[in-house]
């Protein structure tokens, strides 16, 4: 997996200059915020860093299963019609099940409308579908959607930020604030920098989305 670094005024310019030098689309990109300057009021100046790690090797295809039971029919049916009630065309398959849970992968040429931004449009769909679920059946299975393996390319991403974030921690000994995450993001953070002896991680926050503080152990928390 190569690394580089781009530039721009927001993050749509710098995700852009991205794309425009790699000839790549979006879909091909794991993206992570490393700077963001907020520019002054009328004056612009703004500008936002971020740090392109990109798969050399690319996506093996992934196979599809078949429909096992009705609640795994009527989850592929209710997502399908759900995203073409909101104008999208898209294939959804059985991608895994396991004890707890079932894997649907959602194949579209508008998987970056379907993710959203840092994935809230995905997570949204996917809550939208459990609660669905609960409501007209009895089966505690969770459902679980994702399409162009960006779950698998966030998790990956989560990590390296959240250890990058850490290790500007360390040098700096000031706790440094994360951006909103859900609880799944969270956890993920908090078991990166868990084994950690010189950091700590505290959620912050109400409701689904919050927020974590990486501390220095040895620095004064200040509230």
């Amino acid at each position: 997996m190569g690394v580089q670094e781009f530039e721009g005024k927001n993050e749509r310019e710098a995700i852009d200059n991205a794309i425009k030098a790699l000839g790549l689309n979006k879909e091909d990109i794991d993206i992570e915020v490393v700077e963001e300057k907020k520019g002054k009021l009328f004056f612009g100046g703004g500008k936002v860093r971020i740090r392109v790690h990109i798969e050399e090797d690319g996506f093996e295809p992934k196979s599809s299963l078949e429909a096992k039971d009705d609640f795994e029919k009527e989850a592929v049916n209710y997502v399908s019609r759900l995203i073409e009630k909101i104008g999208m065309e898209a294939e959804v398959h059985i991608a895994y099940r396991e004890e707890r849970k079932i894997g649907l992968d959602i194949e579209t040429d508008d998987s970056g409308l379907l993710i959203g931004k840092r994935g809230k449009t995905l997570e949204a769909l996917q809550v939208i579908t459990n609660i669905a679920a609960g409501r007209r059946s009895n089966d505690s299975r969770r459902i679980i959607i994702d399409t162009e393996d960006y779950r698998s390319r966030r998790e990956s991403s989560l990590v390296r930020f959240a250890q990058s974030a850490a290790e500007q921690v360390r040098r700096t000994g000031r706790p440094r604030l994360l951006e909103a995450m859900n609880p799944f993001e969270r956890r993920l953070v908090h078991t990166a920098l868990g084994d950690s002896k010189d950091v700590e991680t505290i959620s912050e926050g109400d409701g689904l989305y919050k927020r974590i503080r990486i501390y220095y152990r040895s620095s004064e928390r200040k509230r």
